[in-house]
């Protein structure tokens, strides 16, 4: 069959659809190879390789005029739901391409019409519920559709229903292994500590399916990491790396389209092996991208979260006003650092990691306590609630070490106490947010204070929330050598 298939495509003069996974779309269309084309994108699509995929749909309609479906394809490369980005007027104009549905079938028609309701009317919110809603009735009408089942299962993630889109992607995997989707939102769907486990198999295989798209070399380290597994976090983040780096290079692309995301997921694995050095050049080559795209506000994305993590982390607190001292000097005063951040986000990282440094170095966090306050109002004054929280756990931690500096330790561990309730607000996924866990610091605290069962309890709950993470398993191995040395 794998060999039927290459030859077609080879045939037609297209690249093989195996490289980014196996997708079976039959859509209406008057061209023998607008089939395998639009097969293509969609499968790219699924590995949320959006650039790629609207360039490979726009090709396809311009090689067939008669194929509408291309342009409900390019509409839905402008929809990163589970990124919490959306693009509503260019995918109306894409949408607005489509002249006459009169030769599609109507399972075509009920998929354009439900693209429609996402980029309808309502809230961003409102909107993909009604799109769940319309992906849900296309799948109970066309049960034998894996594509309808995979997109379902996507909207499913977006609307906040993990387990249910996690059994949908299940099924699609056993029917087709090498279903882009199907791999890709098994993982999203089970990524925490509790379920991560499900999605081994399918993490063990994505990068395998598709390659081409350095997403997929990424997306498999969300289960390793929740799992400890650092080695292959590392491996799966290097290679996600290092593809993004070579296809910008070779499409002479924005240094934005390197995927930073895998890069700061890296510097976090080396750090989980004991690496610092290894996550140190990262930051390198980080600072050296912002220089070399002069201040492009795109390529500064997990600037503030890598520098705040590599600080924190080494305890680097000679280093800190260097790491936040922007390489290009394009901070906005009173502003936050670059627009692309999230509005106080970067700040927040900033004046936790320096409002740290200078508690360790006898400075004053006075400064950093209020930028990191300020963060938190304009989180709440956009309802950003998760956020909002988890600045001001930031902001608890930053005074418990000063406390603990001044030798109040007991304080410190009742403020990190009440850190930890608000931490615990976000499910944990990847990278700890908070950058330090509070339970962890905590346990480190009190294993100065000699309650070393106390100590190890925060230890195994920092470790139930990110596990296999180095410095609490270091913690609770100190703390159980300490309990049966009394």
């Amino acid at each position: 069959m794998r060999l039927s298939i290459l030859c077609l495509f080879l045939t037609l003069g297209i690249m093989p659809a195996a490289t980014v996974g196996i997708v079976d779309f039959p859509v209406t269309s008057t061209q023998p190879a607008s089939q395998a084309c639009f097969n293509r994108a969609v499968a790219m699509l699924h590995s949320f390789w959006f650039e790629e995929a609207r360039e490979q749909f726009e090709a396809c309609a311009a090689k067939d005029s008669k194929l509408p479906m291309a342009w409900w394809g390019v509409a839905m490369t402008y929809n990163h739901s589970l990124w919490n980005r959306v693009w509503v007027d260019e995918a109306r104009a894409a949408l607005a391409k489509i002249s006459s549905t009169e030769q599609l079938t109507a399972r075509e028609r009920a998929y354009i019409d439900a693209v429609g309701v996402l980029f309808g009317k309502g809230t961003k919110v409102e909107r993909e519920r009604a799109y769940a809603r319309e992906m849900g009735a296309i799948f109970r009408k066309y049960p034998d559709d894996l594509e309808a089942a995979a997109f379902y299962s996507l909207s499913l993630i977006a609307a906040k229903r993990p387990i249910e889109a996690g059994a949908i992607a299940l099924d699609i995997y056993g029917k087709q292994p090498e279903h882009p989707g199907a791999a890709h939102y098994i993982i999203h769907a089970f990524d925490d500590p509790t379920h991560a486990i499900l999605a081994l198999p399918a993490a063990r295989r994505y990068a395998s399916i598709a390659p081409e798209a350095h997403h997929a070399l990424h997306m498999p380290s969300h289960i390793f990491l929740q799992l400890g597994m650092w080695p292959e976090t590392i491996a799966s983040n290097e290679k996600s790396w290092a593809a993004s780096v070579a296809w910008q290079t070779r499409k002479n692309l924005s240094l934005s389209l390197r995927d930073y995301h895998s890069q700061y997921w890296l510097a976090y694995g080396y750090l989980q092996m004991g690496r610092p050095a290894d996550a140190w050049k990262v930051w390198e080559t980080k600072k050296q991208d912002i220089i070399d795209s002069k201040g492009n506000g795109e390529v500064y994305r997990y600037w503030a979260d890598l520098g705040a993590l590599l600080v924190v982390s080494t305890g680097a607190w000679d280093r800190a006003a260097e790491v936040f001292a922007d390489p290009v000097t394009i901070r906005r005063a009173g502003g936050d650092s670059h627009a692309h951040v999230p509005e106080g986000a970067a700040r927040a990282l900033e004046g936790f990691a320096r409002g740290w440094a200078a508690a360790e170095t006898g400075g004053d966090i006075a400064p950093w306590l209020d930028q990191m306050e300020q963060a938190r109002l304009v989180a709440v004054q956009k309802d950003q609630k998760a956020m909002a929280a988890r600045f001001e756990a930031q902001h608890m931690i930053v005074k418990a070490v000063a406390m603990r500096k001044a030798g109040k330790l007991a304080e410190a561990v009742e403020v990190l106490g009440r850190a930890a309730v608000l931490e615990e607000k976000e499910k944990p996924s990847g990278p700890p947010e908070i950058v330090k866990p509070s339970h962890e610091l905590a346990g480190e605290i009190l294993l100065e204070m000699g309650k070393n069962a106390e100590a190890a309890k925060m230890f195994e709950k920092s470790l139930e929330r990110q596990p296999m993470r180095r410095a609490s398993l270091e913690g609770l191995t100190r703390a159980g050598v300490l309990l049966e040395n009394r």
